[in-house]
């Protein structure tokens, strides 16, 4: 496919100024001259979304009409707050559990115009054509009291669409925020997301990404995350059952007892194919980063993980950790790993691994020794493998949902 946009699909954006018009039209020329991104960029080296997109879509429209919706189902498996987006727009949200007035939600509005180049031209591709999204603001000095939920649905009449949407969380000095992202979608189309993820000093944010449902949704996300001096920001990846997913997050960490923790736990299988790419950088003496990124892979899976860890001069003290480990269930799996670390201060503890390897049939026969069949002991195995990510999660209710949510999709059960 050809995926070229015409500059005539600016002028539908309506009551915009002109200064943000040209940042518009200059960020889709951009797009337009390096088009989507192939296997000769050296961050796309194991992903050709060029090939997938066009081996899988005929045509992508770009233009999305406006959608209302006030009869979604709300979980209750635990007490929430909840924020509702459809197709990526705020929709709806409620904070009965807070203070609302120590919180501000509202649609993404653009007030950084900067142009930039970059690497991935579908930073500029959003750039140009988002439309609205949203922002989340907590105020100094508060801590929520029950999570929030993210429900990030998305309706049928998006098939064959491309959504280009911006969102905004700004957790102020002093304050705790802890989100679940839950996407539900069955459609087929793509979904192009920019983030941008600002921690004052000394505040926390905890964020787990979970799937509903196998879906045939082409995601991408570029996160780009600031941690000011004390702050935590935590990440939890359970995206197992979309088609495609690629998860772009830059992390820096700008003041000294920053801490950075990403972990993955998923499962990919029926020719799905994921990736995560990390950068994190320290930039200021005694901060941490970890990631652990586990991946189990089956009929014609992909998995990918690009972690770099870039140390500036003066980020003495730094402790960073980084693994990535595989499990292949059949031979027609792949799994592809790019550890990477640029250190220049001498006074740092980082180290990173990779590992990948079918499943031992050694252990298969040892539980199968004690009465499991084949069937359940490689079960067993998946479970052991996975779970040390999900017991992260403190609250036993969440984690109950996590676990039940992730089992579904590796074994197929309503």
């Amino acid at each position: 496919m050809n995926f070229e946009i015409k500059s005539e699909e600016i002028n539908k954006f309506k009551e915009i100024s002109q200064e943000e018009k040209d940042f518009r039209i200059k960020n889709l020329k951009y797009f337009n001259n390096i088009g989507l991104p192939s296997k000769k960029l050296e961050d796309w080296k194991f992903t050709d979304l060029r090939e997938i997109i066009s081996n899988n879509f005929k045509k992508l429209d770009t233009f999305q009409k406006n959608e209302k919706f006030s009869n979604f189902k709300i979980l209750k498996d635990f007490e929430h707050n909840y924020i509702i987006l459809l197709n990526g727009s705020l929709n709806s949200f409620d904070f009965s559990f807070e203070d609302s007035s120590k919180i501000k939600i509202e649609n993404y509005t653009e007030k950084n115009l900067k142009y930039e180049d970059n690497k991935n031209s579908l930073v500029n591709l959003n750039h140009a054509l988002f439309t609205n999204g949203y922002s989340l603001e907590v105020e100094s000095n508060y801590k929520f009291n029950k999570v929030v939920i993210i429900y990030n649905f998305f309706s049928e009449n998006v098939e064959n669409q491309i959504i280009n949407k911006k969102n905004k969380i700004l957790v102020k000095k002093n304050s705790e925020l802890h989100l679940i992202d839950y996407t539900i979608n069955k459609s087929k189309f793509v979904c192009n997301n920019y983030e941008e993820i600002t921690l004052e000093e000394n505040s926390i944010l905890k964020n787990i990404s979970l799937q509903k449902d196998r879906s045939d949704g082409y995601f991408h996300k570029f996160s780009k995350n600031k941690l000011n001096k004390g702050s935590k920001y935590n990440q939890l990846l359970f995206s197992s059952g979309l088609k495609f997913n690629k998860l772009d997050l830059e992390a820096d960490l700008l003041g000294e007892d920053t801490e950075c923790n990403i972990q993955a736990a998923l499962y990919l299988n029926q020719n799905q194919h994921q990736e995560i790419k990390t950068r994190i950088n320290h930039l200021a003496p005694n901060s941490k980063s970890y990631q652990k990124i586990k991946n189990v892979l089956n009929s014609n899976a992909k998995g990918i993980y690009q972690g770099k860890i870039y140390v500036k001069d003066i980020a003495q003290k730094t402790d960073a950790y980084q693994l990535s480990k595989a499990l292949l269930l059949n031979d027609d799996t792949e799994f592809n790993s790019k550890p990477e670390l640029e250190i220049y201060a001498d006074d740092v503890k980082c180290s990173h691994g990779s590992t990948s390897g079918n499943v031992e049939e050694d252990s298969l026969y040892y539980l199968m020794t004690r009465g499991l069949s084949r069937k359940e002991s490689l079960r067993l195995l998946i479970n052991g493998f996975l779970n040390d990510i999900v017991d992260v999660i403190k609250s036993n209710t969440i984690k109950d949902f996590i676990s039940s949510n992730l089992e579904k999709q590796i074994y197929e059960y309503k």
